[in-house]
């Protein structure tokens, strides 16, 4: 399938098109946040704390008088930045894990089945939480450590597409052609085996970012003045009788952001039919 029938596919859903137009508005906010947002994020006005939603102040201000919708654009680059590169990460290193140890077996596979099913065993959460406990808090450790924790779920599922793919034909007619090992692995092989682990990544990339805001909530994440959704609602707590919009807000977009992200991942799966038998190209 080229890539302008699968995007056409993709968009003739209503379903599709509106969670991609948001989607690409929100990295477009993420990227450009210091030229959009309306005022600097760290900017204190005590005058006008927990001033509520005006025209001067779309979605209110916060305790410190911080204007709010600045608050929650420059957020995105904080918080789609960890989640995006943690799964990209977690994404790389679970295929390179499970694709080897899928094609090779023996007692590299016994060893990485072992890890994963370590990993595996322990919530996603709780993982995180042991990981940034050994590493500190802060946007570094927030990325290392969800990586780590969807690591087991990308390996598995890499292993299965490579097992389930060794022995078709065109493998068999690579070795017989005398391709190394790595070459039958790296270029016949993970390519027919990457598309349900990238989808697999794109759903995982909105498990990620309710993870790490749930980090920020706690204050391991994103250290202050950087502002992320979860930090900016564990902020809110606080104020939640006196300025509810603080919490409201972010909670609001967190959770438009993961819907969206979970529903584009279902028209993808449709529009990529990865449901059918592999097959070679």
């Amino acid at each position: 399938m080229s890539r302008k029938s699968l995007a056409g596919r993709i968009l003739r859903s209503p379903r599709g098109a509106i969670c991609a137009l948001f989607l690409l508005a929100l990295v477009l906010c993420a990227i450009f946040a210091p030229w959009i947002a309306p005022y600097d994020y760290a900017a204190q006005k005590l005058s006008v704390a927990n001033t509520p939603p005006s025209a001067a102040h779309w979605l209110g201000t916060d305790e410190f008088g911080r204007d709010l919708l600045s608050r929650i654009i420059q957020g995105a680059r904080t918080s789609l930045s960890v989640s995006v590169l943690s799964i990209a990460l977690s994404v790389l290193m679970g295929a390179t894990l499970g694709a080897a140890a899928g094609y090779f077996g023996g007692i590299f596979d016994r060893i990485v089945t072992v890890f994963v099913d370590l990993t595996w065993s322990f919530p996603d959460i709780l993982l995180a939480l042991i990981l940034i406990a050994i590493l500190g808090p802060g946007l570094h450790s927030t990325a290392i450590a969800i990586a780590i924790a969807y690591l087991a779920q990308f390996t598995r599922l890499t292993r299965a597409q490579v097992m389930a793919l060794k022995g078709e034909l065109f493998v068999d007619a690579a070795v017989t052609a005398g391709a190394r090992p790595a070459r039958v692995l790296f270029l016949h092989l993970l390519p027919n085996a990457m598309t349900p682990v990238i989808v697999a990544g794109m759903l995982a990339t909105g498990d990620a970012i309710v993870l790490e805001a749930t980090l920020g909530f706690f204050g391991l994440g994103a250290q202050p003045p950087v502002p992320s959704w979860g930090a900016m609602m564990s902020s809110g707590t606080a104020q939640i009788f006196i300025a509810p919009w603080i919490i409201i807000f972010p909670g609001l977009v967190i959770a438009t952001t993961v819907i969206a992200i979970n529903l584009f991942g279902d028209v993808l799966i449709e529009a990529l039919d990865i449901r059918r038998p592999l097959r070679d190209g």
